[in-house]
């Protein structure tokens, strides 16, 4: 059975603050681990004040440190709003203290509005030239990482020689086409950007060139599951992530609000529609409504590792979610015949 793995936002219910939010992180994460998932990622969002995360690599450390095992990153950092020494350093130091325990996934788009954007570019304001330099920013970031050369006048300490895992992560076309050129691992962000997920894939996996880091293609896919004891239960929690969506696209983002009974109350038609668009690739319902609707994920994208996102109002019901994956992995683990143990997976 492929690893199974977990991407947090460390969200923030109407009701609750920041420090909640970073602390249901933590309980999450130590959760997640010890019911055996591969990795814990959390994204970096700005301005968003349903979204704790901002600070992706201080949240990283902070999960990082209150766990053992679980092999914790950033899905992801977004790399034009950063200077790519900044993340060297800060991932340098991240593996220096958790050897063999942290991901480095990275992405383009600046994870905010616009306006938001400008304050964050390290150009002038307004510029699109860090979203435009991307390439070239990810090798220079792949540099550092390498053994410090002769007459090398810029590194990172810490960073330098600790060769940190990088991934691509994309919701279109290019950043599978730039993983598959710089023989990259490539993770799809299909739990809200579903358009391109099948194009993406096969390109990156026709195009793959083997690398230092990686000598076959390794594709990850990103599913919401919002799990339940029954497909009622989990339609009413998976009612506050439709909700928060509809809420962003009428420009009012805010905390995540409690679940309702009736959704179809709450949005016109054409939100109805734009929102189940967006989240096309969710699965919501009871285990066994949630086994079919992984199986036929895996079967259509033939991921190498899915990573789940579970958006839900309440902790213990978030909780008790990824514990029924967890068991749902090990029954689909069970069936092909094989250990159930996740498997030694670090590309």
């Amino acid at each position: 059975m492929i690893p199974f793995s977990v991407l947090d936002l460390s969200p923030i219910a109407e009701g609750s603050t920041a420090a909640d939010a970073l602390r249901n992180s933590l309980a999450y994460a130590r959760q997640a681990e010890r019911l055996g998932f591969t990795r814990f990622w959390l994204a970096e969002h700005h301005g968003m004040p349903g979204i704790a995360s901002a600070a992706t690599s201080v949240v990283i450390g902070h999960v990082a440190g209150g766990t053992q095992t679980i092999r914790v990153g950033s899905g992801g950092i977004m790399l034009p709003n950063h200077s790519p020494l900044v993340i060297a350093e800060q991932f340098g130091t991240l593996a220096s203290l958790y050897p063999g325990r942290i991901d480095l996934g990275l992405g383009r788009a600046p994870g905010t509005d616009q306006v938001t954007a400008r304050a964050l570019r390290r150009d002038m304001p307004g510029s699109l030239a860090s979203a435009d330099n991307f390439p070239e920013d990810v090798r220079e970031l792949q540099s550092y990482f390498e053994e410090v050369q002769p007459g090398q006048a810029i590194r990172a300490v810490p960073g330098a020689g600790l060769h940190v895992p990088i991934w691509l992560l994309g919701s279109s076309l290019f950043s599978a086409q730039l993983a598959a050129s710089l023989g990259l691992p490539f993770a799809f962000a299909s739990h809200f950007a579903p358009a391109f997920l099948m194009e993406a894939l096969e390109l990156y996996r026709s195009d793959f060139r083997p690398s230092k880091q990686l000598g076959h293609p390794y594709a990850m896919a990103a599913l919401n599951v919002i799990a339940a004891d029954t497909d009622a239960e989990a339609r009413r929690n998976f009612a506050s992530l439709q909700q928060a969506f509809t809420n962003l696209h009428r420009g009012t983002p805010g905390k995540i609000p409690p679940p309702i009974d009736d959704i179809d109350s709450f949005w016109s038609p054409a939100e109805k529609f734009a929102a189940s668009r967006v989240l096309l690739y969710s699965v919501v319902g009871s285990p066994a409504t949630v086994e079919r609707g992984i199986q036929a994920f895996l079967r259509i994208t033939a991921a190498d590792e899915l990573i789940i996102a579970a958006n839900i109002y309440d902790h213990a019901a978030r909780m008790h979610s990824l514990e029924i994956v967890a068991d749902v992995r090990k029954k689909l683990a069970a069936e092909e015949g094989k250990p159930e143990a996740v498997p030694q997976v670090s590309p």
